[in-house]
């Protein structure tokens, strides 16, 4: 073997004597689900076990989040793997929690499994010491962008300046020293594939509108009162007529949720609030998606001649996976799973979904990987892992296979990756963007 095959082999080696101890990890965080921004218990724990494996790091980054290092012998570049923190909310789940209804129906807690891993794997010093670079371990809270009425107080309060953990991790500058990141998810793909590489993600605006009507006795004098409740049905039947006006080829998504209805069965509703999602492909598209449901919304209070209040928070960009370090990647996992298990889509392939690593992706070079390792359909109580070698151990000899590549022999390959690309978005730019996308407008239905 040469000298870099050398290292893998211990770097594999290194991980798989403490593969039962990574996947018990996972487990534990799947015990403790706990959603965007309120992860204190996972955090606590995740900080335990970077302790445990001597990596000093900082706490309380965007109020929940850590970040540590393994330094190598230049220290530069930097490449971080991200894991994330959160959980959504799965009425029903199996380990949905009691009180929260909080559950890892999207396996991030297996992220954190694959990042201990691969620290197992970078740690040992055959490995550290052929390494010309750092890399850092960056834990990331509320990639789920729920509970948006939550997110918006913590704004209002100060306490956050975007409201999703890898944006406001680059606004606090946690991802100024990195270079270039990395992570995998778990998936449920319905093929035999083991990873898959490429593609893109819808970019998304965040809604959450409050309707504003006036109470009144629902049975005495309902003439009284101005009904906030029939508004916001009006508005949603509106939107629902707007779907044929979409192209499918901008692969446009509206949806959302009433999170308030009123407050008595017996009075006229006076406040009702919705949170909901603009996603598309593109800027374009999704302005003129949320164009067309805002007026739906300021049909609803017309109609009904209440007022509605309409923020429009900048959710997340489409992703834009980084060609060098898929190759890179997708060398490494073919090694352990082969190359047939291994597919790499075209740019212009979207699932729909969204992700903060879009916003990443705009102002640095990233993959965002996925591991078939699991079952049911994502954010659904149907969602277990059923393979945890696949969705933590075999991800992480990935991760730390592709560092070694990218570190080793002077960085060459990494330095490589940072003289080509040229990102989207410098971070000043990024930040102009996301506080110009903000916006909050009171419309009174007249």
């Amino acid at each position: 073997m040469t000298g870099i095959q050398e290292i893998k082999a211990k770097v594999k080696r290194a991980i798989d004597s403490r593969r039962e101890w990574m996947i018990s990890a996972s487990k534990e965080v799947l015990l403790c689900p706990e959603t965007g921004f309120q992860e204190y218990r996972t955090a606590k724990f995740v900080g335990q076990k970077l302790e445990e494996l001597g990596i000093r790091h900082e706490k309380n980054i965007a109020l929940t989040g850590l970040k540590g290092y393994l330094k190598g012998n230049l220290g530069s570049p930097t490449v971080a793997i991200i894991s994330e923190l959160d959980a959504l909310r799965v009425p029903g789940h199996p380990y949905a929690d009691v009180t929260t209804d909080a559950a890892h129906a999207c396996g991030h807690h297996c992220q954190i499994g694959m990042m201990l891993g691969v620290i197992c794997g970078l740690s040992i010093p055959e490995v550290k010491d052929a390494l010309s670079g750092d890399v850092a371990f960056v834990v990331v809270p509320a990639e789920e962008f729920i509970d948006v009425e939550y997110r918006w107080n913590l704004y209002k309060e100060g306490k956050l300046g975007l409201m999703s953990g890898k944006q406001e991790f680059i606004r606090l500058g946690a991802f100024d020293d990195i270079d270039m990141a990395m992570m995998v998810h778990t998936s449920s793909s319905q093929d035999d594939l083991k990873f898959s590489l490429g593609g893109t993600s819808n970019g998304h605006v965040v809604k959450y509108i409050n309707f504003i009507g006036k109470a009144s006795h629902a049975g005495g004098s309902p003439h009284h009162g101005v009904n906030a409740l029939q508004a916001a049905m009006v508005s949603l039947n509106a939107i629902n007529a707007q779907r044929e006006t979409m192209r499918d080829q901008d692969t446009i998504r509206l949806h959302g949720i009433l999170t308030r209805g009123g407050a008595s069965v017996n009075s006229v509703p006076a406040d009702v609030r919705y949170e909901g999602r603009v996603r598309g492909r593109n800027s374009e598209a999704i302005e003129d998606a949320n164009i067309k449901m805002d007026r739906s919304i300021k049909a609803g209070a017309l109609a009904l001649g209440c007022k509605v209040n309409i923020i429009t928070i900048p959710g997340y960009m489409p992703i834009i996976n980084d060609e060098t370090l898929m190759e890179l990647f997708k060398g490494n996992a073919s090694d352990i799973v082969g190359m047939s298990n291994v597919a790499v889509y075209s740019n212009s392939r979207n699932g729909g979904g969204s992700t903060d690593m879009g916003d990443l992706s705009q102002i640095m070079p990233v993959i965002h990987p996925y591991t078939r390792a699991a079952r049911g359909a994502g954010h659904s109580i149907d969602y277990l892992i059923d393979d945890y070698d696949q969705a933590v151990v075999t991800p992480a000899k990935s991760l730390a296979m592709t560092v070694v590549d990218l570190l080793y022999d002077g960085a060459v390959k990494a330095k490589e990756i940072t003289q080509k690309r040229r990102s989207n978005m410098t971070k000043e730019q990024y930040l102009q963007h996301q506080d110009q996308n903000l916006t909050e407008e009171m419309y009174e239905g007249k």
